[in-house]
C-alpha cells in the first residue's frame, strides 16, 4: 500500500485527468493520478485484436479542436486525413439506396428544404445560446422542456427530415433517442462543435485521426508524469477538512492513501457515486448527478484484406435513419494494405442487439453494413465490438448528458468546486463537449483554478 503526500490528487487517468496533472507540474505542484483501470486512456483505448489495430474508443479530430491539436503537436504526434474519396450511399425512409456526393443527403426537395430549414433554425440557436452558459439563455427552460424528438415536429412536418436531422444527435453523438434529452442539450451540442452544420458534415467532424491512435495522448502524458501515475487502485473514499485557510485531503484507494490540499474528479457524472465522500457532497451536487446519465453505442469494427468498397467507387461513408447500423465510414489505418469499416448501432437498436445471441448479433450487424456495401462487408477477417456499456469504470458512451429539464435546472452549479474538489471531464465541457479536445480544455481550466486557489493561499494575510 503507497502512502503519498501531494498537493493535487487527481482520480482518473483519461486525457482530462492527465492534462490537469501536466499542467499543475508545470506550475511546480505535485500530484498523484490514481485510475481504476489498468491502463491510461480512459474513453480512448488503442488496441490490437486478432492481428488488427482497433481504435476502441474516442479517434477523431476535427478542424476546431485546436486545443487537441496543440497537445498533439507537443507530445510529437502525427494526424493523417480519414480517407473520403469516391461516392456515400444513402438508405432512404423507402428504402431505396441512392450513391451521391457533397454533404447533402440524396432526398427529395420537400425533405431537402426541411432539412435546409431544421439546420438553419438549429444553426442560429447555437450561435445565440452558445456553448459556455447555455443555461443562462432566456429561451433556456423553453428548449430544456421539450424533447428534442418534440422539438424536431414542432418545427417541421417531415417525418424523414427530422429523422435525418435527429440522426446527427441522438445517433451519433449524444446515444440516446432523441425523446431522451431536450432541444437545449441539442443546442449545447451543435454549439459545442461550432455550429449543427459542422455536426451534419462528416468531412469536418471526422477528419482526421492520430497515427497510431489517440490513446498515446493519455500514455505519452502518463510516460511523462512516471510514478505519479496509480494504476489498478479504484478509489473509495475522498476525506476532507478545512485547515488554516485551507483544506486537508485524504484520498483512500485500493492501492494508495494519498494526503493532498485539493482533489480532481477526471471521470464522468456518471461514476462519482462510486465513491465516498466524507463530509457527503451538497444537496445540489447530489440531485445534479442523478440528472446525468451516458447513453448507449455499439462501435463496430470490421477489418477486411482490401477495402473493397474502394474498387467499387466508393467512400465507404453510408447513412440510413431507419438501419440497424445509421452510420458506417472507412476507418483504415495509417499505411495499412487491407481495408477497416466502422460502424454505429446507437440507443434502443444496441438494445435489441443485446438481447440476441452473440452469433445472431454479429449476422444481424453485418448484414446491415452490407445492405450499404454488398456481400463482401457480411466477410470480415476481423470483427470486433466496442461495447462501453459493459465498462466497469465508464458504463455507456459517449458523453454525459442530462435528462428533460436538467440543463437549465443544473447547468449553472455542474463546475462548482465542492471544498477542496474540482470536476474535470469532456462531460462538463463548452467547446470540445463529449470529444477529447473537450477534455483536454477541461482539464487546462480546472488545473488553471487549482494553480490561482493554491497562489491565493499563499499570498501573507494583510
Amino acid at each position: 500500500m503507497l502512502n503519498l503526500d501531494r498537493d493535487v490528487v487527481i482520480v482518473g487517468a483519461g486525457p482530462s485527468g492527465l492534462t490537469a496533472a501536466r499542467e499543475l507540474k508545470k506550475a511546480g505542484l505535485t500530484v498523484a493520478v490514481l485510475e481504476a483501470r489498468d491502463r491510461v486512456g480512459g474513453r480512448t483505448w488503442t488496441d490490437t485484436i486478432d492481428g488488427a489495430m482497433l481504435e476502441i474508443g474516442g479517434q477523431w479530430v476535427s478542424p476546431d479542436q485546436t486545443v487537441l491539436m496543440e497537445t498533439l503537436e507537443e507530445l510529437g504526434l502525427e494526424m493523417y486525413s480519414r480517407y473520403r474519396d469516391g461516392e456515400s450511399i444513402y438508405i432512404g425512409a423507402d428504402g431505396r439506396h441512392t450513391r451521391y456526393t457533397g454533404a447533402s443527403f440524396p432526398v427529395s426537395e420537400s425533405t431537402a428544404a426541411e432539412m435546409d430549414k431544421l439546420t438553419a433554425i438549429l444553426d442560429g440557436l447555437a450561435a445565440e445560446i452558445g456553448a459556455e452558459e447555455p443555461w443562462a439563455h432566456p429561451k433556456a427552460r423553453e428548449l430544456d422542456t421539450i424533447s428534442f424528438h418534440h422539438w424536431l415536429r414542432q418545427n417541421s412536418p417531415d417525418e424523414e427530415a427530422c429523422n435525418n436531422i435527429g440522426l446527427f444527435i441522438a445517433g451519433g453523438m449524444l446515444t440516446k433517442p432523441a425523446h431522451a434529452f431536450s432541444a437545449l442539450q441539442a443546442v449545447l451540442m451543435a454549439a459545442s462543435a461550432g455550429s449543427f452544420t459542422n455536426l451534419t458534415d462528416e468531412d469536418f467532424i471526422l477528419d482526421k485521426r492520430v497515427i497510431g491512435g489517440m490513446q498515446q495522448v493519455s500514455l505519452r502524458m502518463a510516460a511523462e508524469l512516471g510514478d505519479d501515475v496509480v494504476l489498478d487502485s479504484p478509489v473509495r473514499t475522498i476525506n476532507w477538512e478545512e485547515v488554516d485557510g485551507g483544506h486537508r485531503v485524504s484520498v483512500e484507494s485500493d492501492r494508495a492513501t494519498v494526503n493532498a490540499r485539493f482533489v480532481i474528479m477526471a471521470v464522468p457524472p456518471n461514476l462519482y457515486s462510486r465513491v465516498s465522500f466524507n463530509p457527503p457532497l451538497p444537496r445540489r451536487q447530489h440531485q445534479m448527478h442523478q440528472h446525468q446519465s451516458l447513453g448507449l453505442v455499439i462501435k463496430v469494427h470490421a477489418v477486411y484484406e482490401t477495402p473493397f468498397w474502394r474498387d467499387k467507387g466508393l467512400s465507404g461513408t453510408c447513412f440510413g435513419a431507419g438501419s440497424l447500423v445509421q452510420e458506417v465510414y472507412d476507418n483504415t489505418n495509417h499505411a495499412d494494405t487491407r481495408g477497416t469499416l466502422v460502424g454505429f448501432v446507437s440507443d434502443e437498436k444496441a438494445d435489441a442487439m443485446f438481447e440476441l445471441s452473440e452469433e445472431d448479433r454479429k449476422a444481424a450487424i453485418l448484414d446491415s453494413i452490407a445492405d450499404y456495401l454488398g456481400d463482401e462487408a457480411r466477410n470480415p477477417s476481423v470483427f470486433y465490438l466496442s461495447d462501453w456499456g459493459s465498462e466497469e469504470w465508464t458504463r455507456g458512451a459517449y458523453a454525459a448528458s442530462y435528462d428533460l429539464g436538467g440543463l437549465s435546472r443544473y447547468g449553472k452549479d455542474q463546475h462548482a468546486a465542492v471544498g477542496p474538489i474540482y470536476w474535470s471531464s469532456s462531460d462538463l465541457a463548452a467547446e470540445g463537449y463529449q470529444h477529447v479536445d473537450g477534455a483536454v480544455r477541461m482539464g487546462k481550466k480546472t488545473a488553471a483554478r487549482i494553480i490561482a486557489a493554491n497562489d491565493r493561499l499563499a499570498q501573507p494575510v494583510a
